[in-house]
């Protein structure tokens, strides 16, 4: 027996099974009510003019905090991208062995999530407007390296050999013959970098490093549920904006023939918009300073080791890596499983509401909101993060099969079958491999994850990570950090070797 494509993608649905009885089992008589509050509470935002001016005030924050970290991340992305591809070394002539130095080298950078970043640079550099504003940049540059990299490896040499053998420059050889491919992945990948930088500044204002996240988690500590929708609406109009944006964008992008011309607009626009966020959280902050270095005593090998005997590994570990695989299940399983009820077009309207209210709500938030009724369980992580993740999951699957040809299923509708089956094994099957690649790749992001939700319930790794951080207990913090690196880089490596198999089935 082998199983279909489409049992593939629903198979890991199951994972909400053992969560939701986790989860019904732990709440409590008062619960219902605080989340009938908390519904209700959305049609009825609160409209007063001083929280408005604050959470305007917050908003910008964050805004301007994900534009300039998205424009800075994208230039160094590609610079350092450049510099680790080997081909390019080659092309000038060089040896390949410092491409691969520099490779290997930015592993350790984008395997620690940004809000690990964000809080050492806090304890090192102190509360400042670009504290925020580099914990993104420095992941995002080396993710967006290791991509524009891999592109460069993918393409086929031939054309840009031929150029170099007709006594073309390295330069314009490779500005001729890469342009057209490296363009659309700039602007497609690009846009895509900047809708995870504007989650990601709401995310580090949850921890205290401003913008409009901060707002957020006061209002929902204090109960404030009027309040509360109305950040979330003012987050939820700037997403929905952001995201017809890009779509926009990335149409114009897939008809559009780049050349050397329209690169150098990009980047000039790229540039441009760096300038602004810099020159706008300047304004924001008038009175923020210099940033200045805190000092940190660094531990020696005998603190790390005995750092190292302490921690509690076993149980460490096996919550990070449960609270992984219950929330990719989640992810991957829930947005076709919501789907399948049927594919009428009311129904998909309402589903594509639900995943931009997932993805808006930040994770921490959403943890802090089920605790409010319900015991701490590592089921409570594992839900909050699974539907934030499946909201991303499920808006790049309705978009698939959006663009998807739908002959399949409409011969299916017409030899008899159901709605259901017709749009199943018609619309979903052939979507099947590239939706479990994609989830492949985003069930790693999730175990860097772990840490945002860890944090805040009380589980695995990033638990013990804030408490060291809040001991100033360095040698734990090093000894932490690396295991999360380490464990990270395995499930990079797992999900490569997955999104391969899927892609070339």
């Amino acid at each position: 027996m082998r199983l279909t494509a489409p049992a593939l993608v629903l198979l890991p649905a199951l994972a909400l099974l053992p969560v939701l009885i986790v989860v019904m089992k732990g709440a409590h008589g008062g619960g219902a009510e605080i989340l009938g509050s908390f519904v209700v509470a959305a049609v009825t935002p609160s409209l007063d003019p001083a929280l408005l001016k604050s959470l305007l005030f917050g908003l910008q924050v964050t805004v301007a905090t994900a534009l300039t970290a998205w424009s800075c991340s994208l230039v160094l992305g590609v610079l350092l991208g450049c510099l680790s591809s080997e081909r390019l070394w080659l092309t000038w002539c060089f040896p390949a062995w410092p491409a691969t130095m520099l490779r290997r080298l930015m592993a350790l950078p984008r395997s620690l999530h940004e809000l690990i970043w964000g809080l050492l640079l806090m304890q090192v550099l102190g509360l400042h407007p670009w504290v925020a504003v580099m914990a993104i940049s420095i992941p995002y540059a080396c993710l967006i390296a290791r991509v524009w990299r891999d592109q460069l490896q993918s393409l086929d040499p031939s054309r840009l050999q031929a150029m170099l053998q007709t006594g073309s420059s390295p330069m314009a050889a490779c500005m001729t013959a890469l342009s057209p491919a490296m363009g659309s992945v700039l602007v497609s990948y690009g846009g895509y970098r900047l809708e995870c930088a504007l989650r990601s500044a709401t995310l580090l204002g949850v921890f205290g490093l401003g913008g409009l996240g901060m707002d957020l988690e006061l209002s929902l500590k204090s109960l404030q549920f009027h309040e509360l929708w109305t950040g979330l609406w003012m987050l939820t109009v700037v997403t929905i904006a952001l995201e017809q944006g890009l779509r926009c964008w990335r149409s114009w992008a897939e008809q559009a023939q780049f050349g050397q011309r329209q690169i150098m607009g990009f980047a000039v626009a790229v540039l441009l918009s760096a300038a602004l966020g810099a020159v706008w959280l300047a304004w924001l902050f008038p009175d923020s300073g210099s940033l200045s270095w805190l000092p940190v005593q660094w531990p020696d090998f005998s603190s790390l080791q005995q750092a190292a005997l302490e921690l509690p590994w076993m149980s460490m570990l096996w919550e990070t890596l449960i609270l992984t695989l219950l929330a990719a299940g989640i992810s991957i399983g829930l947005p076709p499983l919501l789907l399948l009820v049927t594919p009428a077009p009311l129904w998909q309207c309402c589903i594509s509401g639900l995943w931009i209210l997932v993805r808006v709500i930040p994770p921490p938030l959403a943890v802090l909101l089920l605790l409010l009724s319900n015991q701490p369980t590592l089921a409570i992580g594992a839900l909050a993060l699974g539907l934030h993740n499946s909201g991303v999951m499920g808006r790049l699957l309705q978009e698939g099969l959006e663009q998807q040809d739908d002959v399949a299923q409409v011969a299916l509708a017409s030899s008899g079958a159901s709605a259901q089956v017709s749009w199943l094994y018609g619309l979903l099957s052939p979507r099947s491999p590239s939706h479990l690649a994609y989830g492949a790749y985003r069930s790693d992001v999730i175990l860097r994850e772990t840490v945002v939700v860890g944090l805040i319930g009380g589980s695995g790794l990033g638990w013990q990570l804030l408490e060291s951080l809040s001991s100033f207990y360095w040698a734990a913090v090093v000894v932490l950090i690396t295991t999360y690196a380490a464990l990270t880089l395995i499930g990079e490596w797992l999900s490569d070797r997955s999104r391969q198999h899927w892609l070339q089935s």
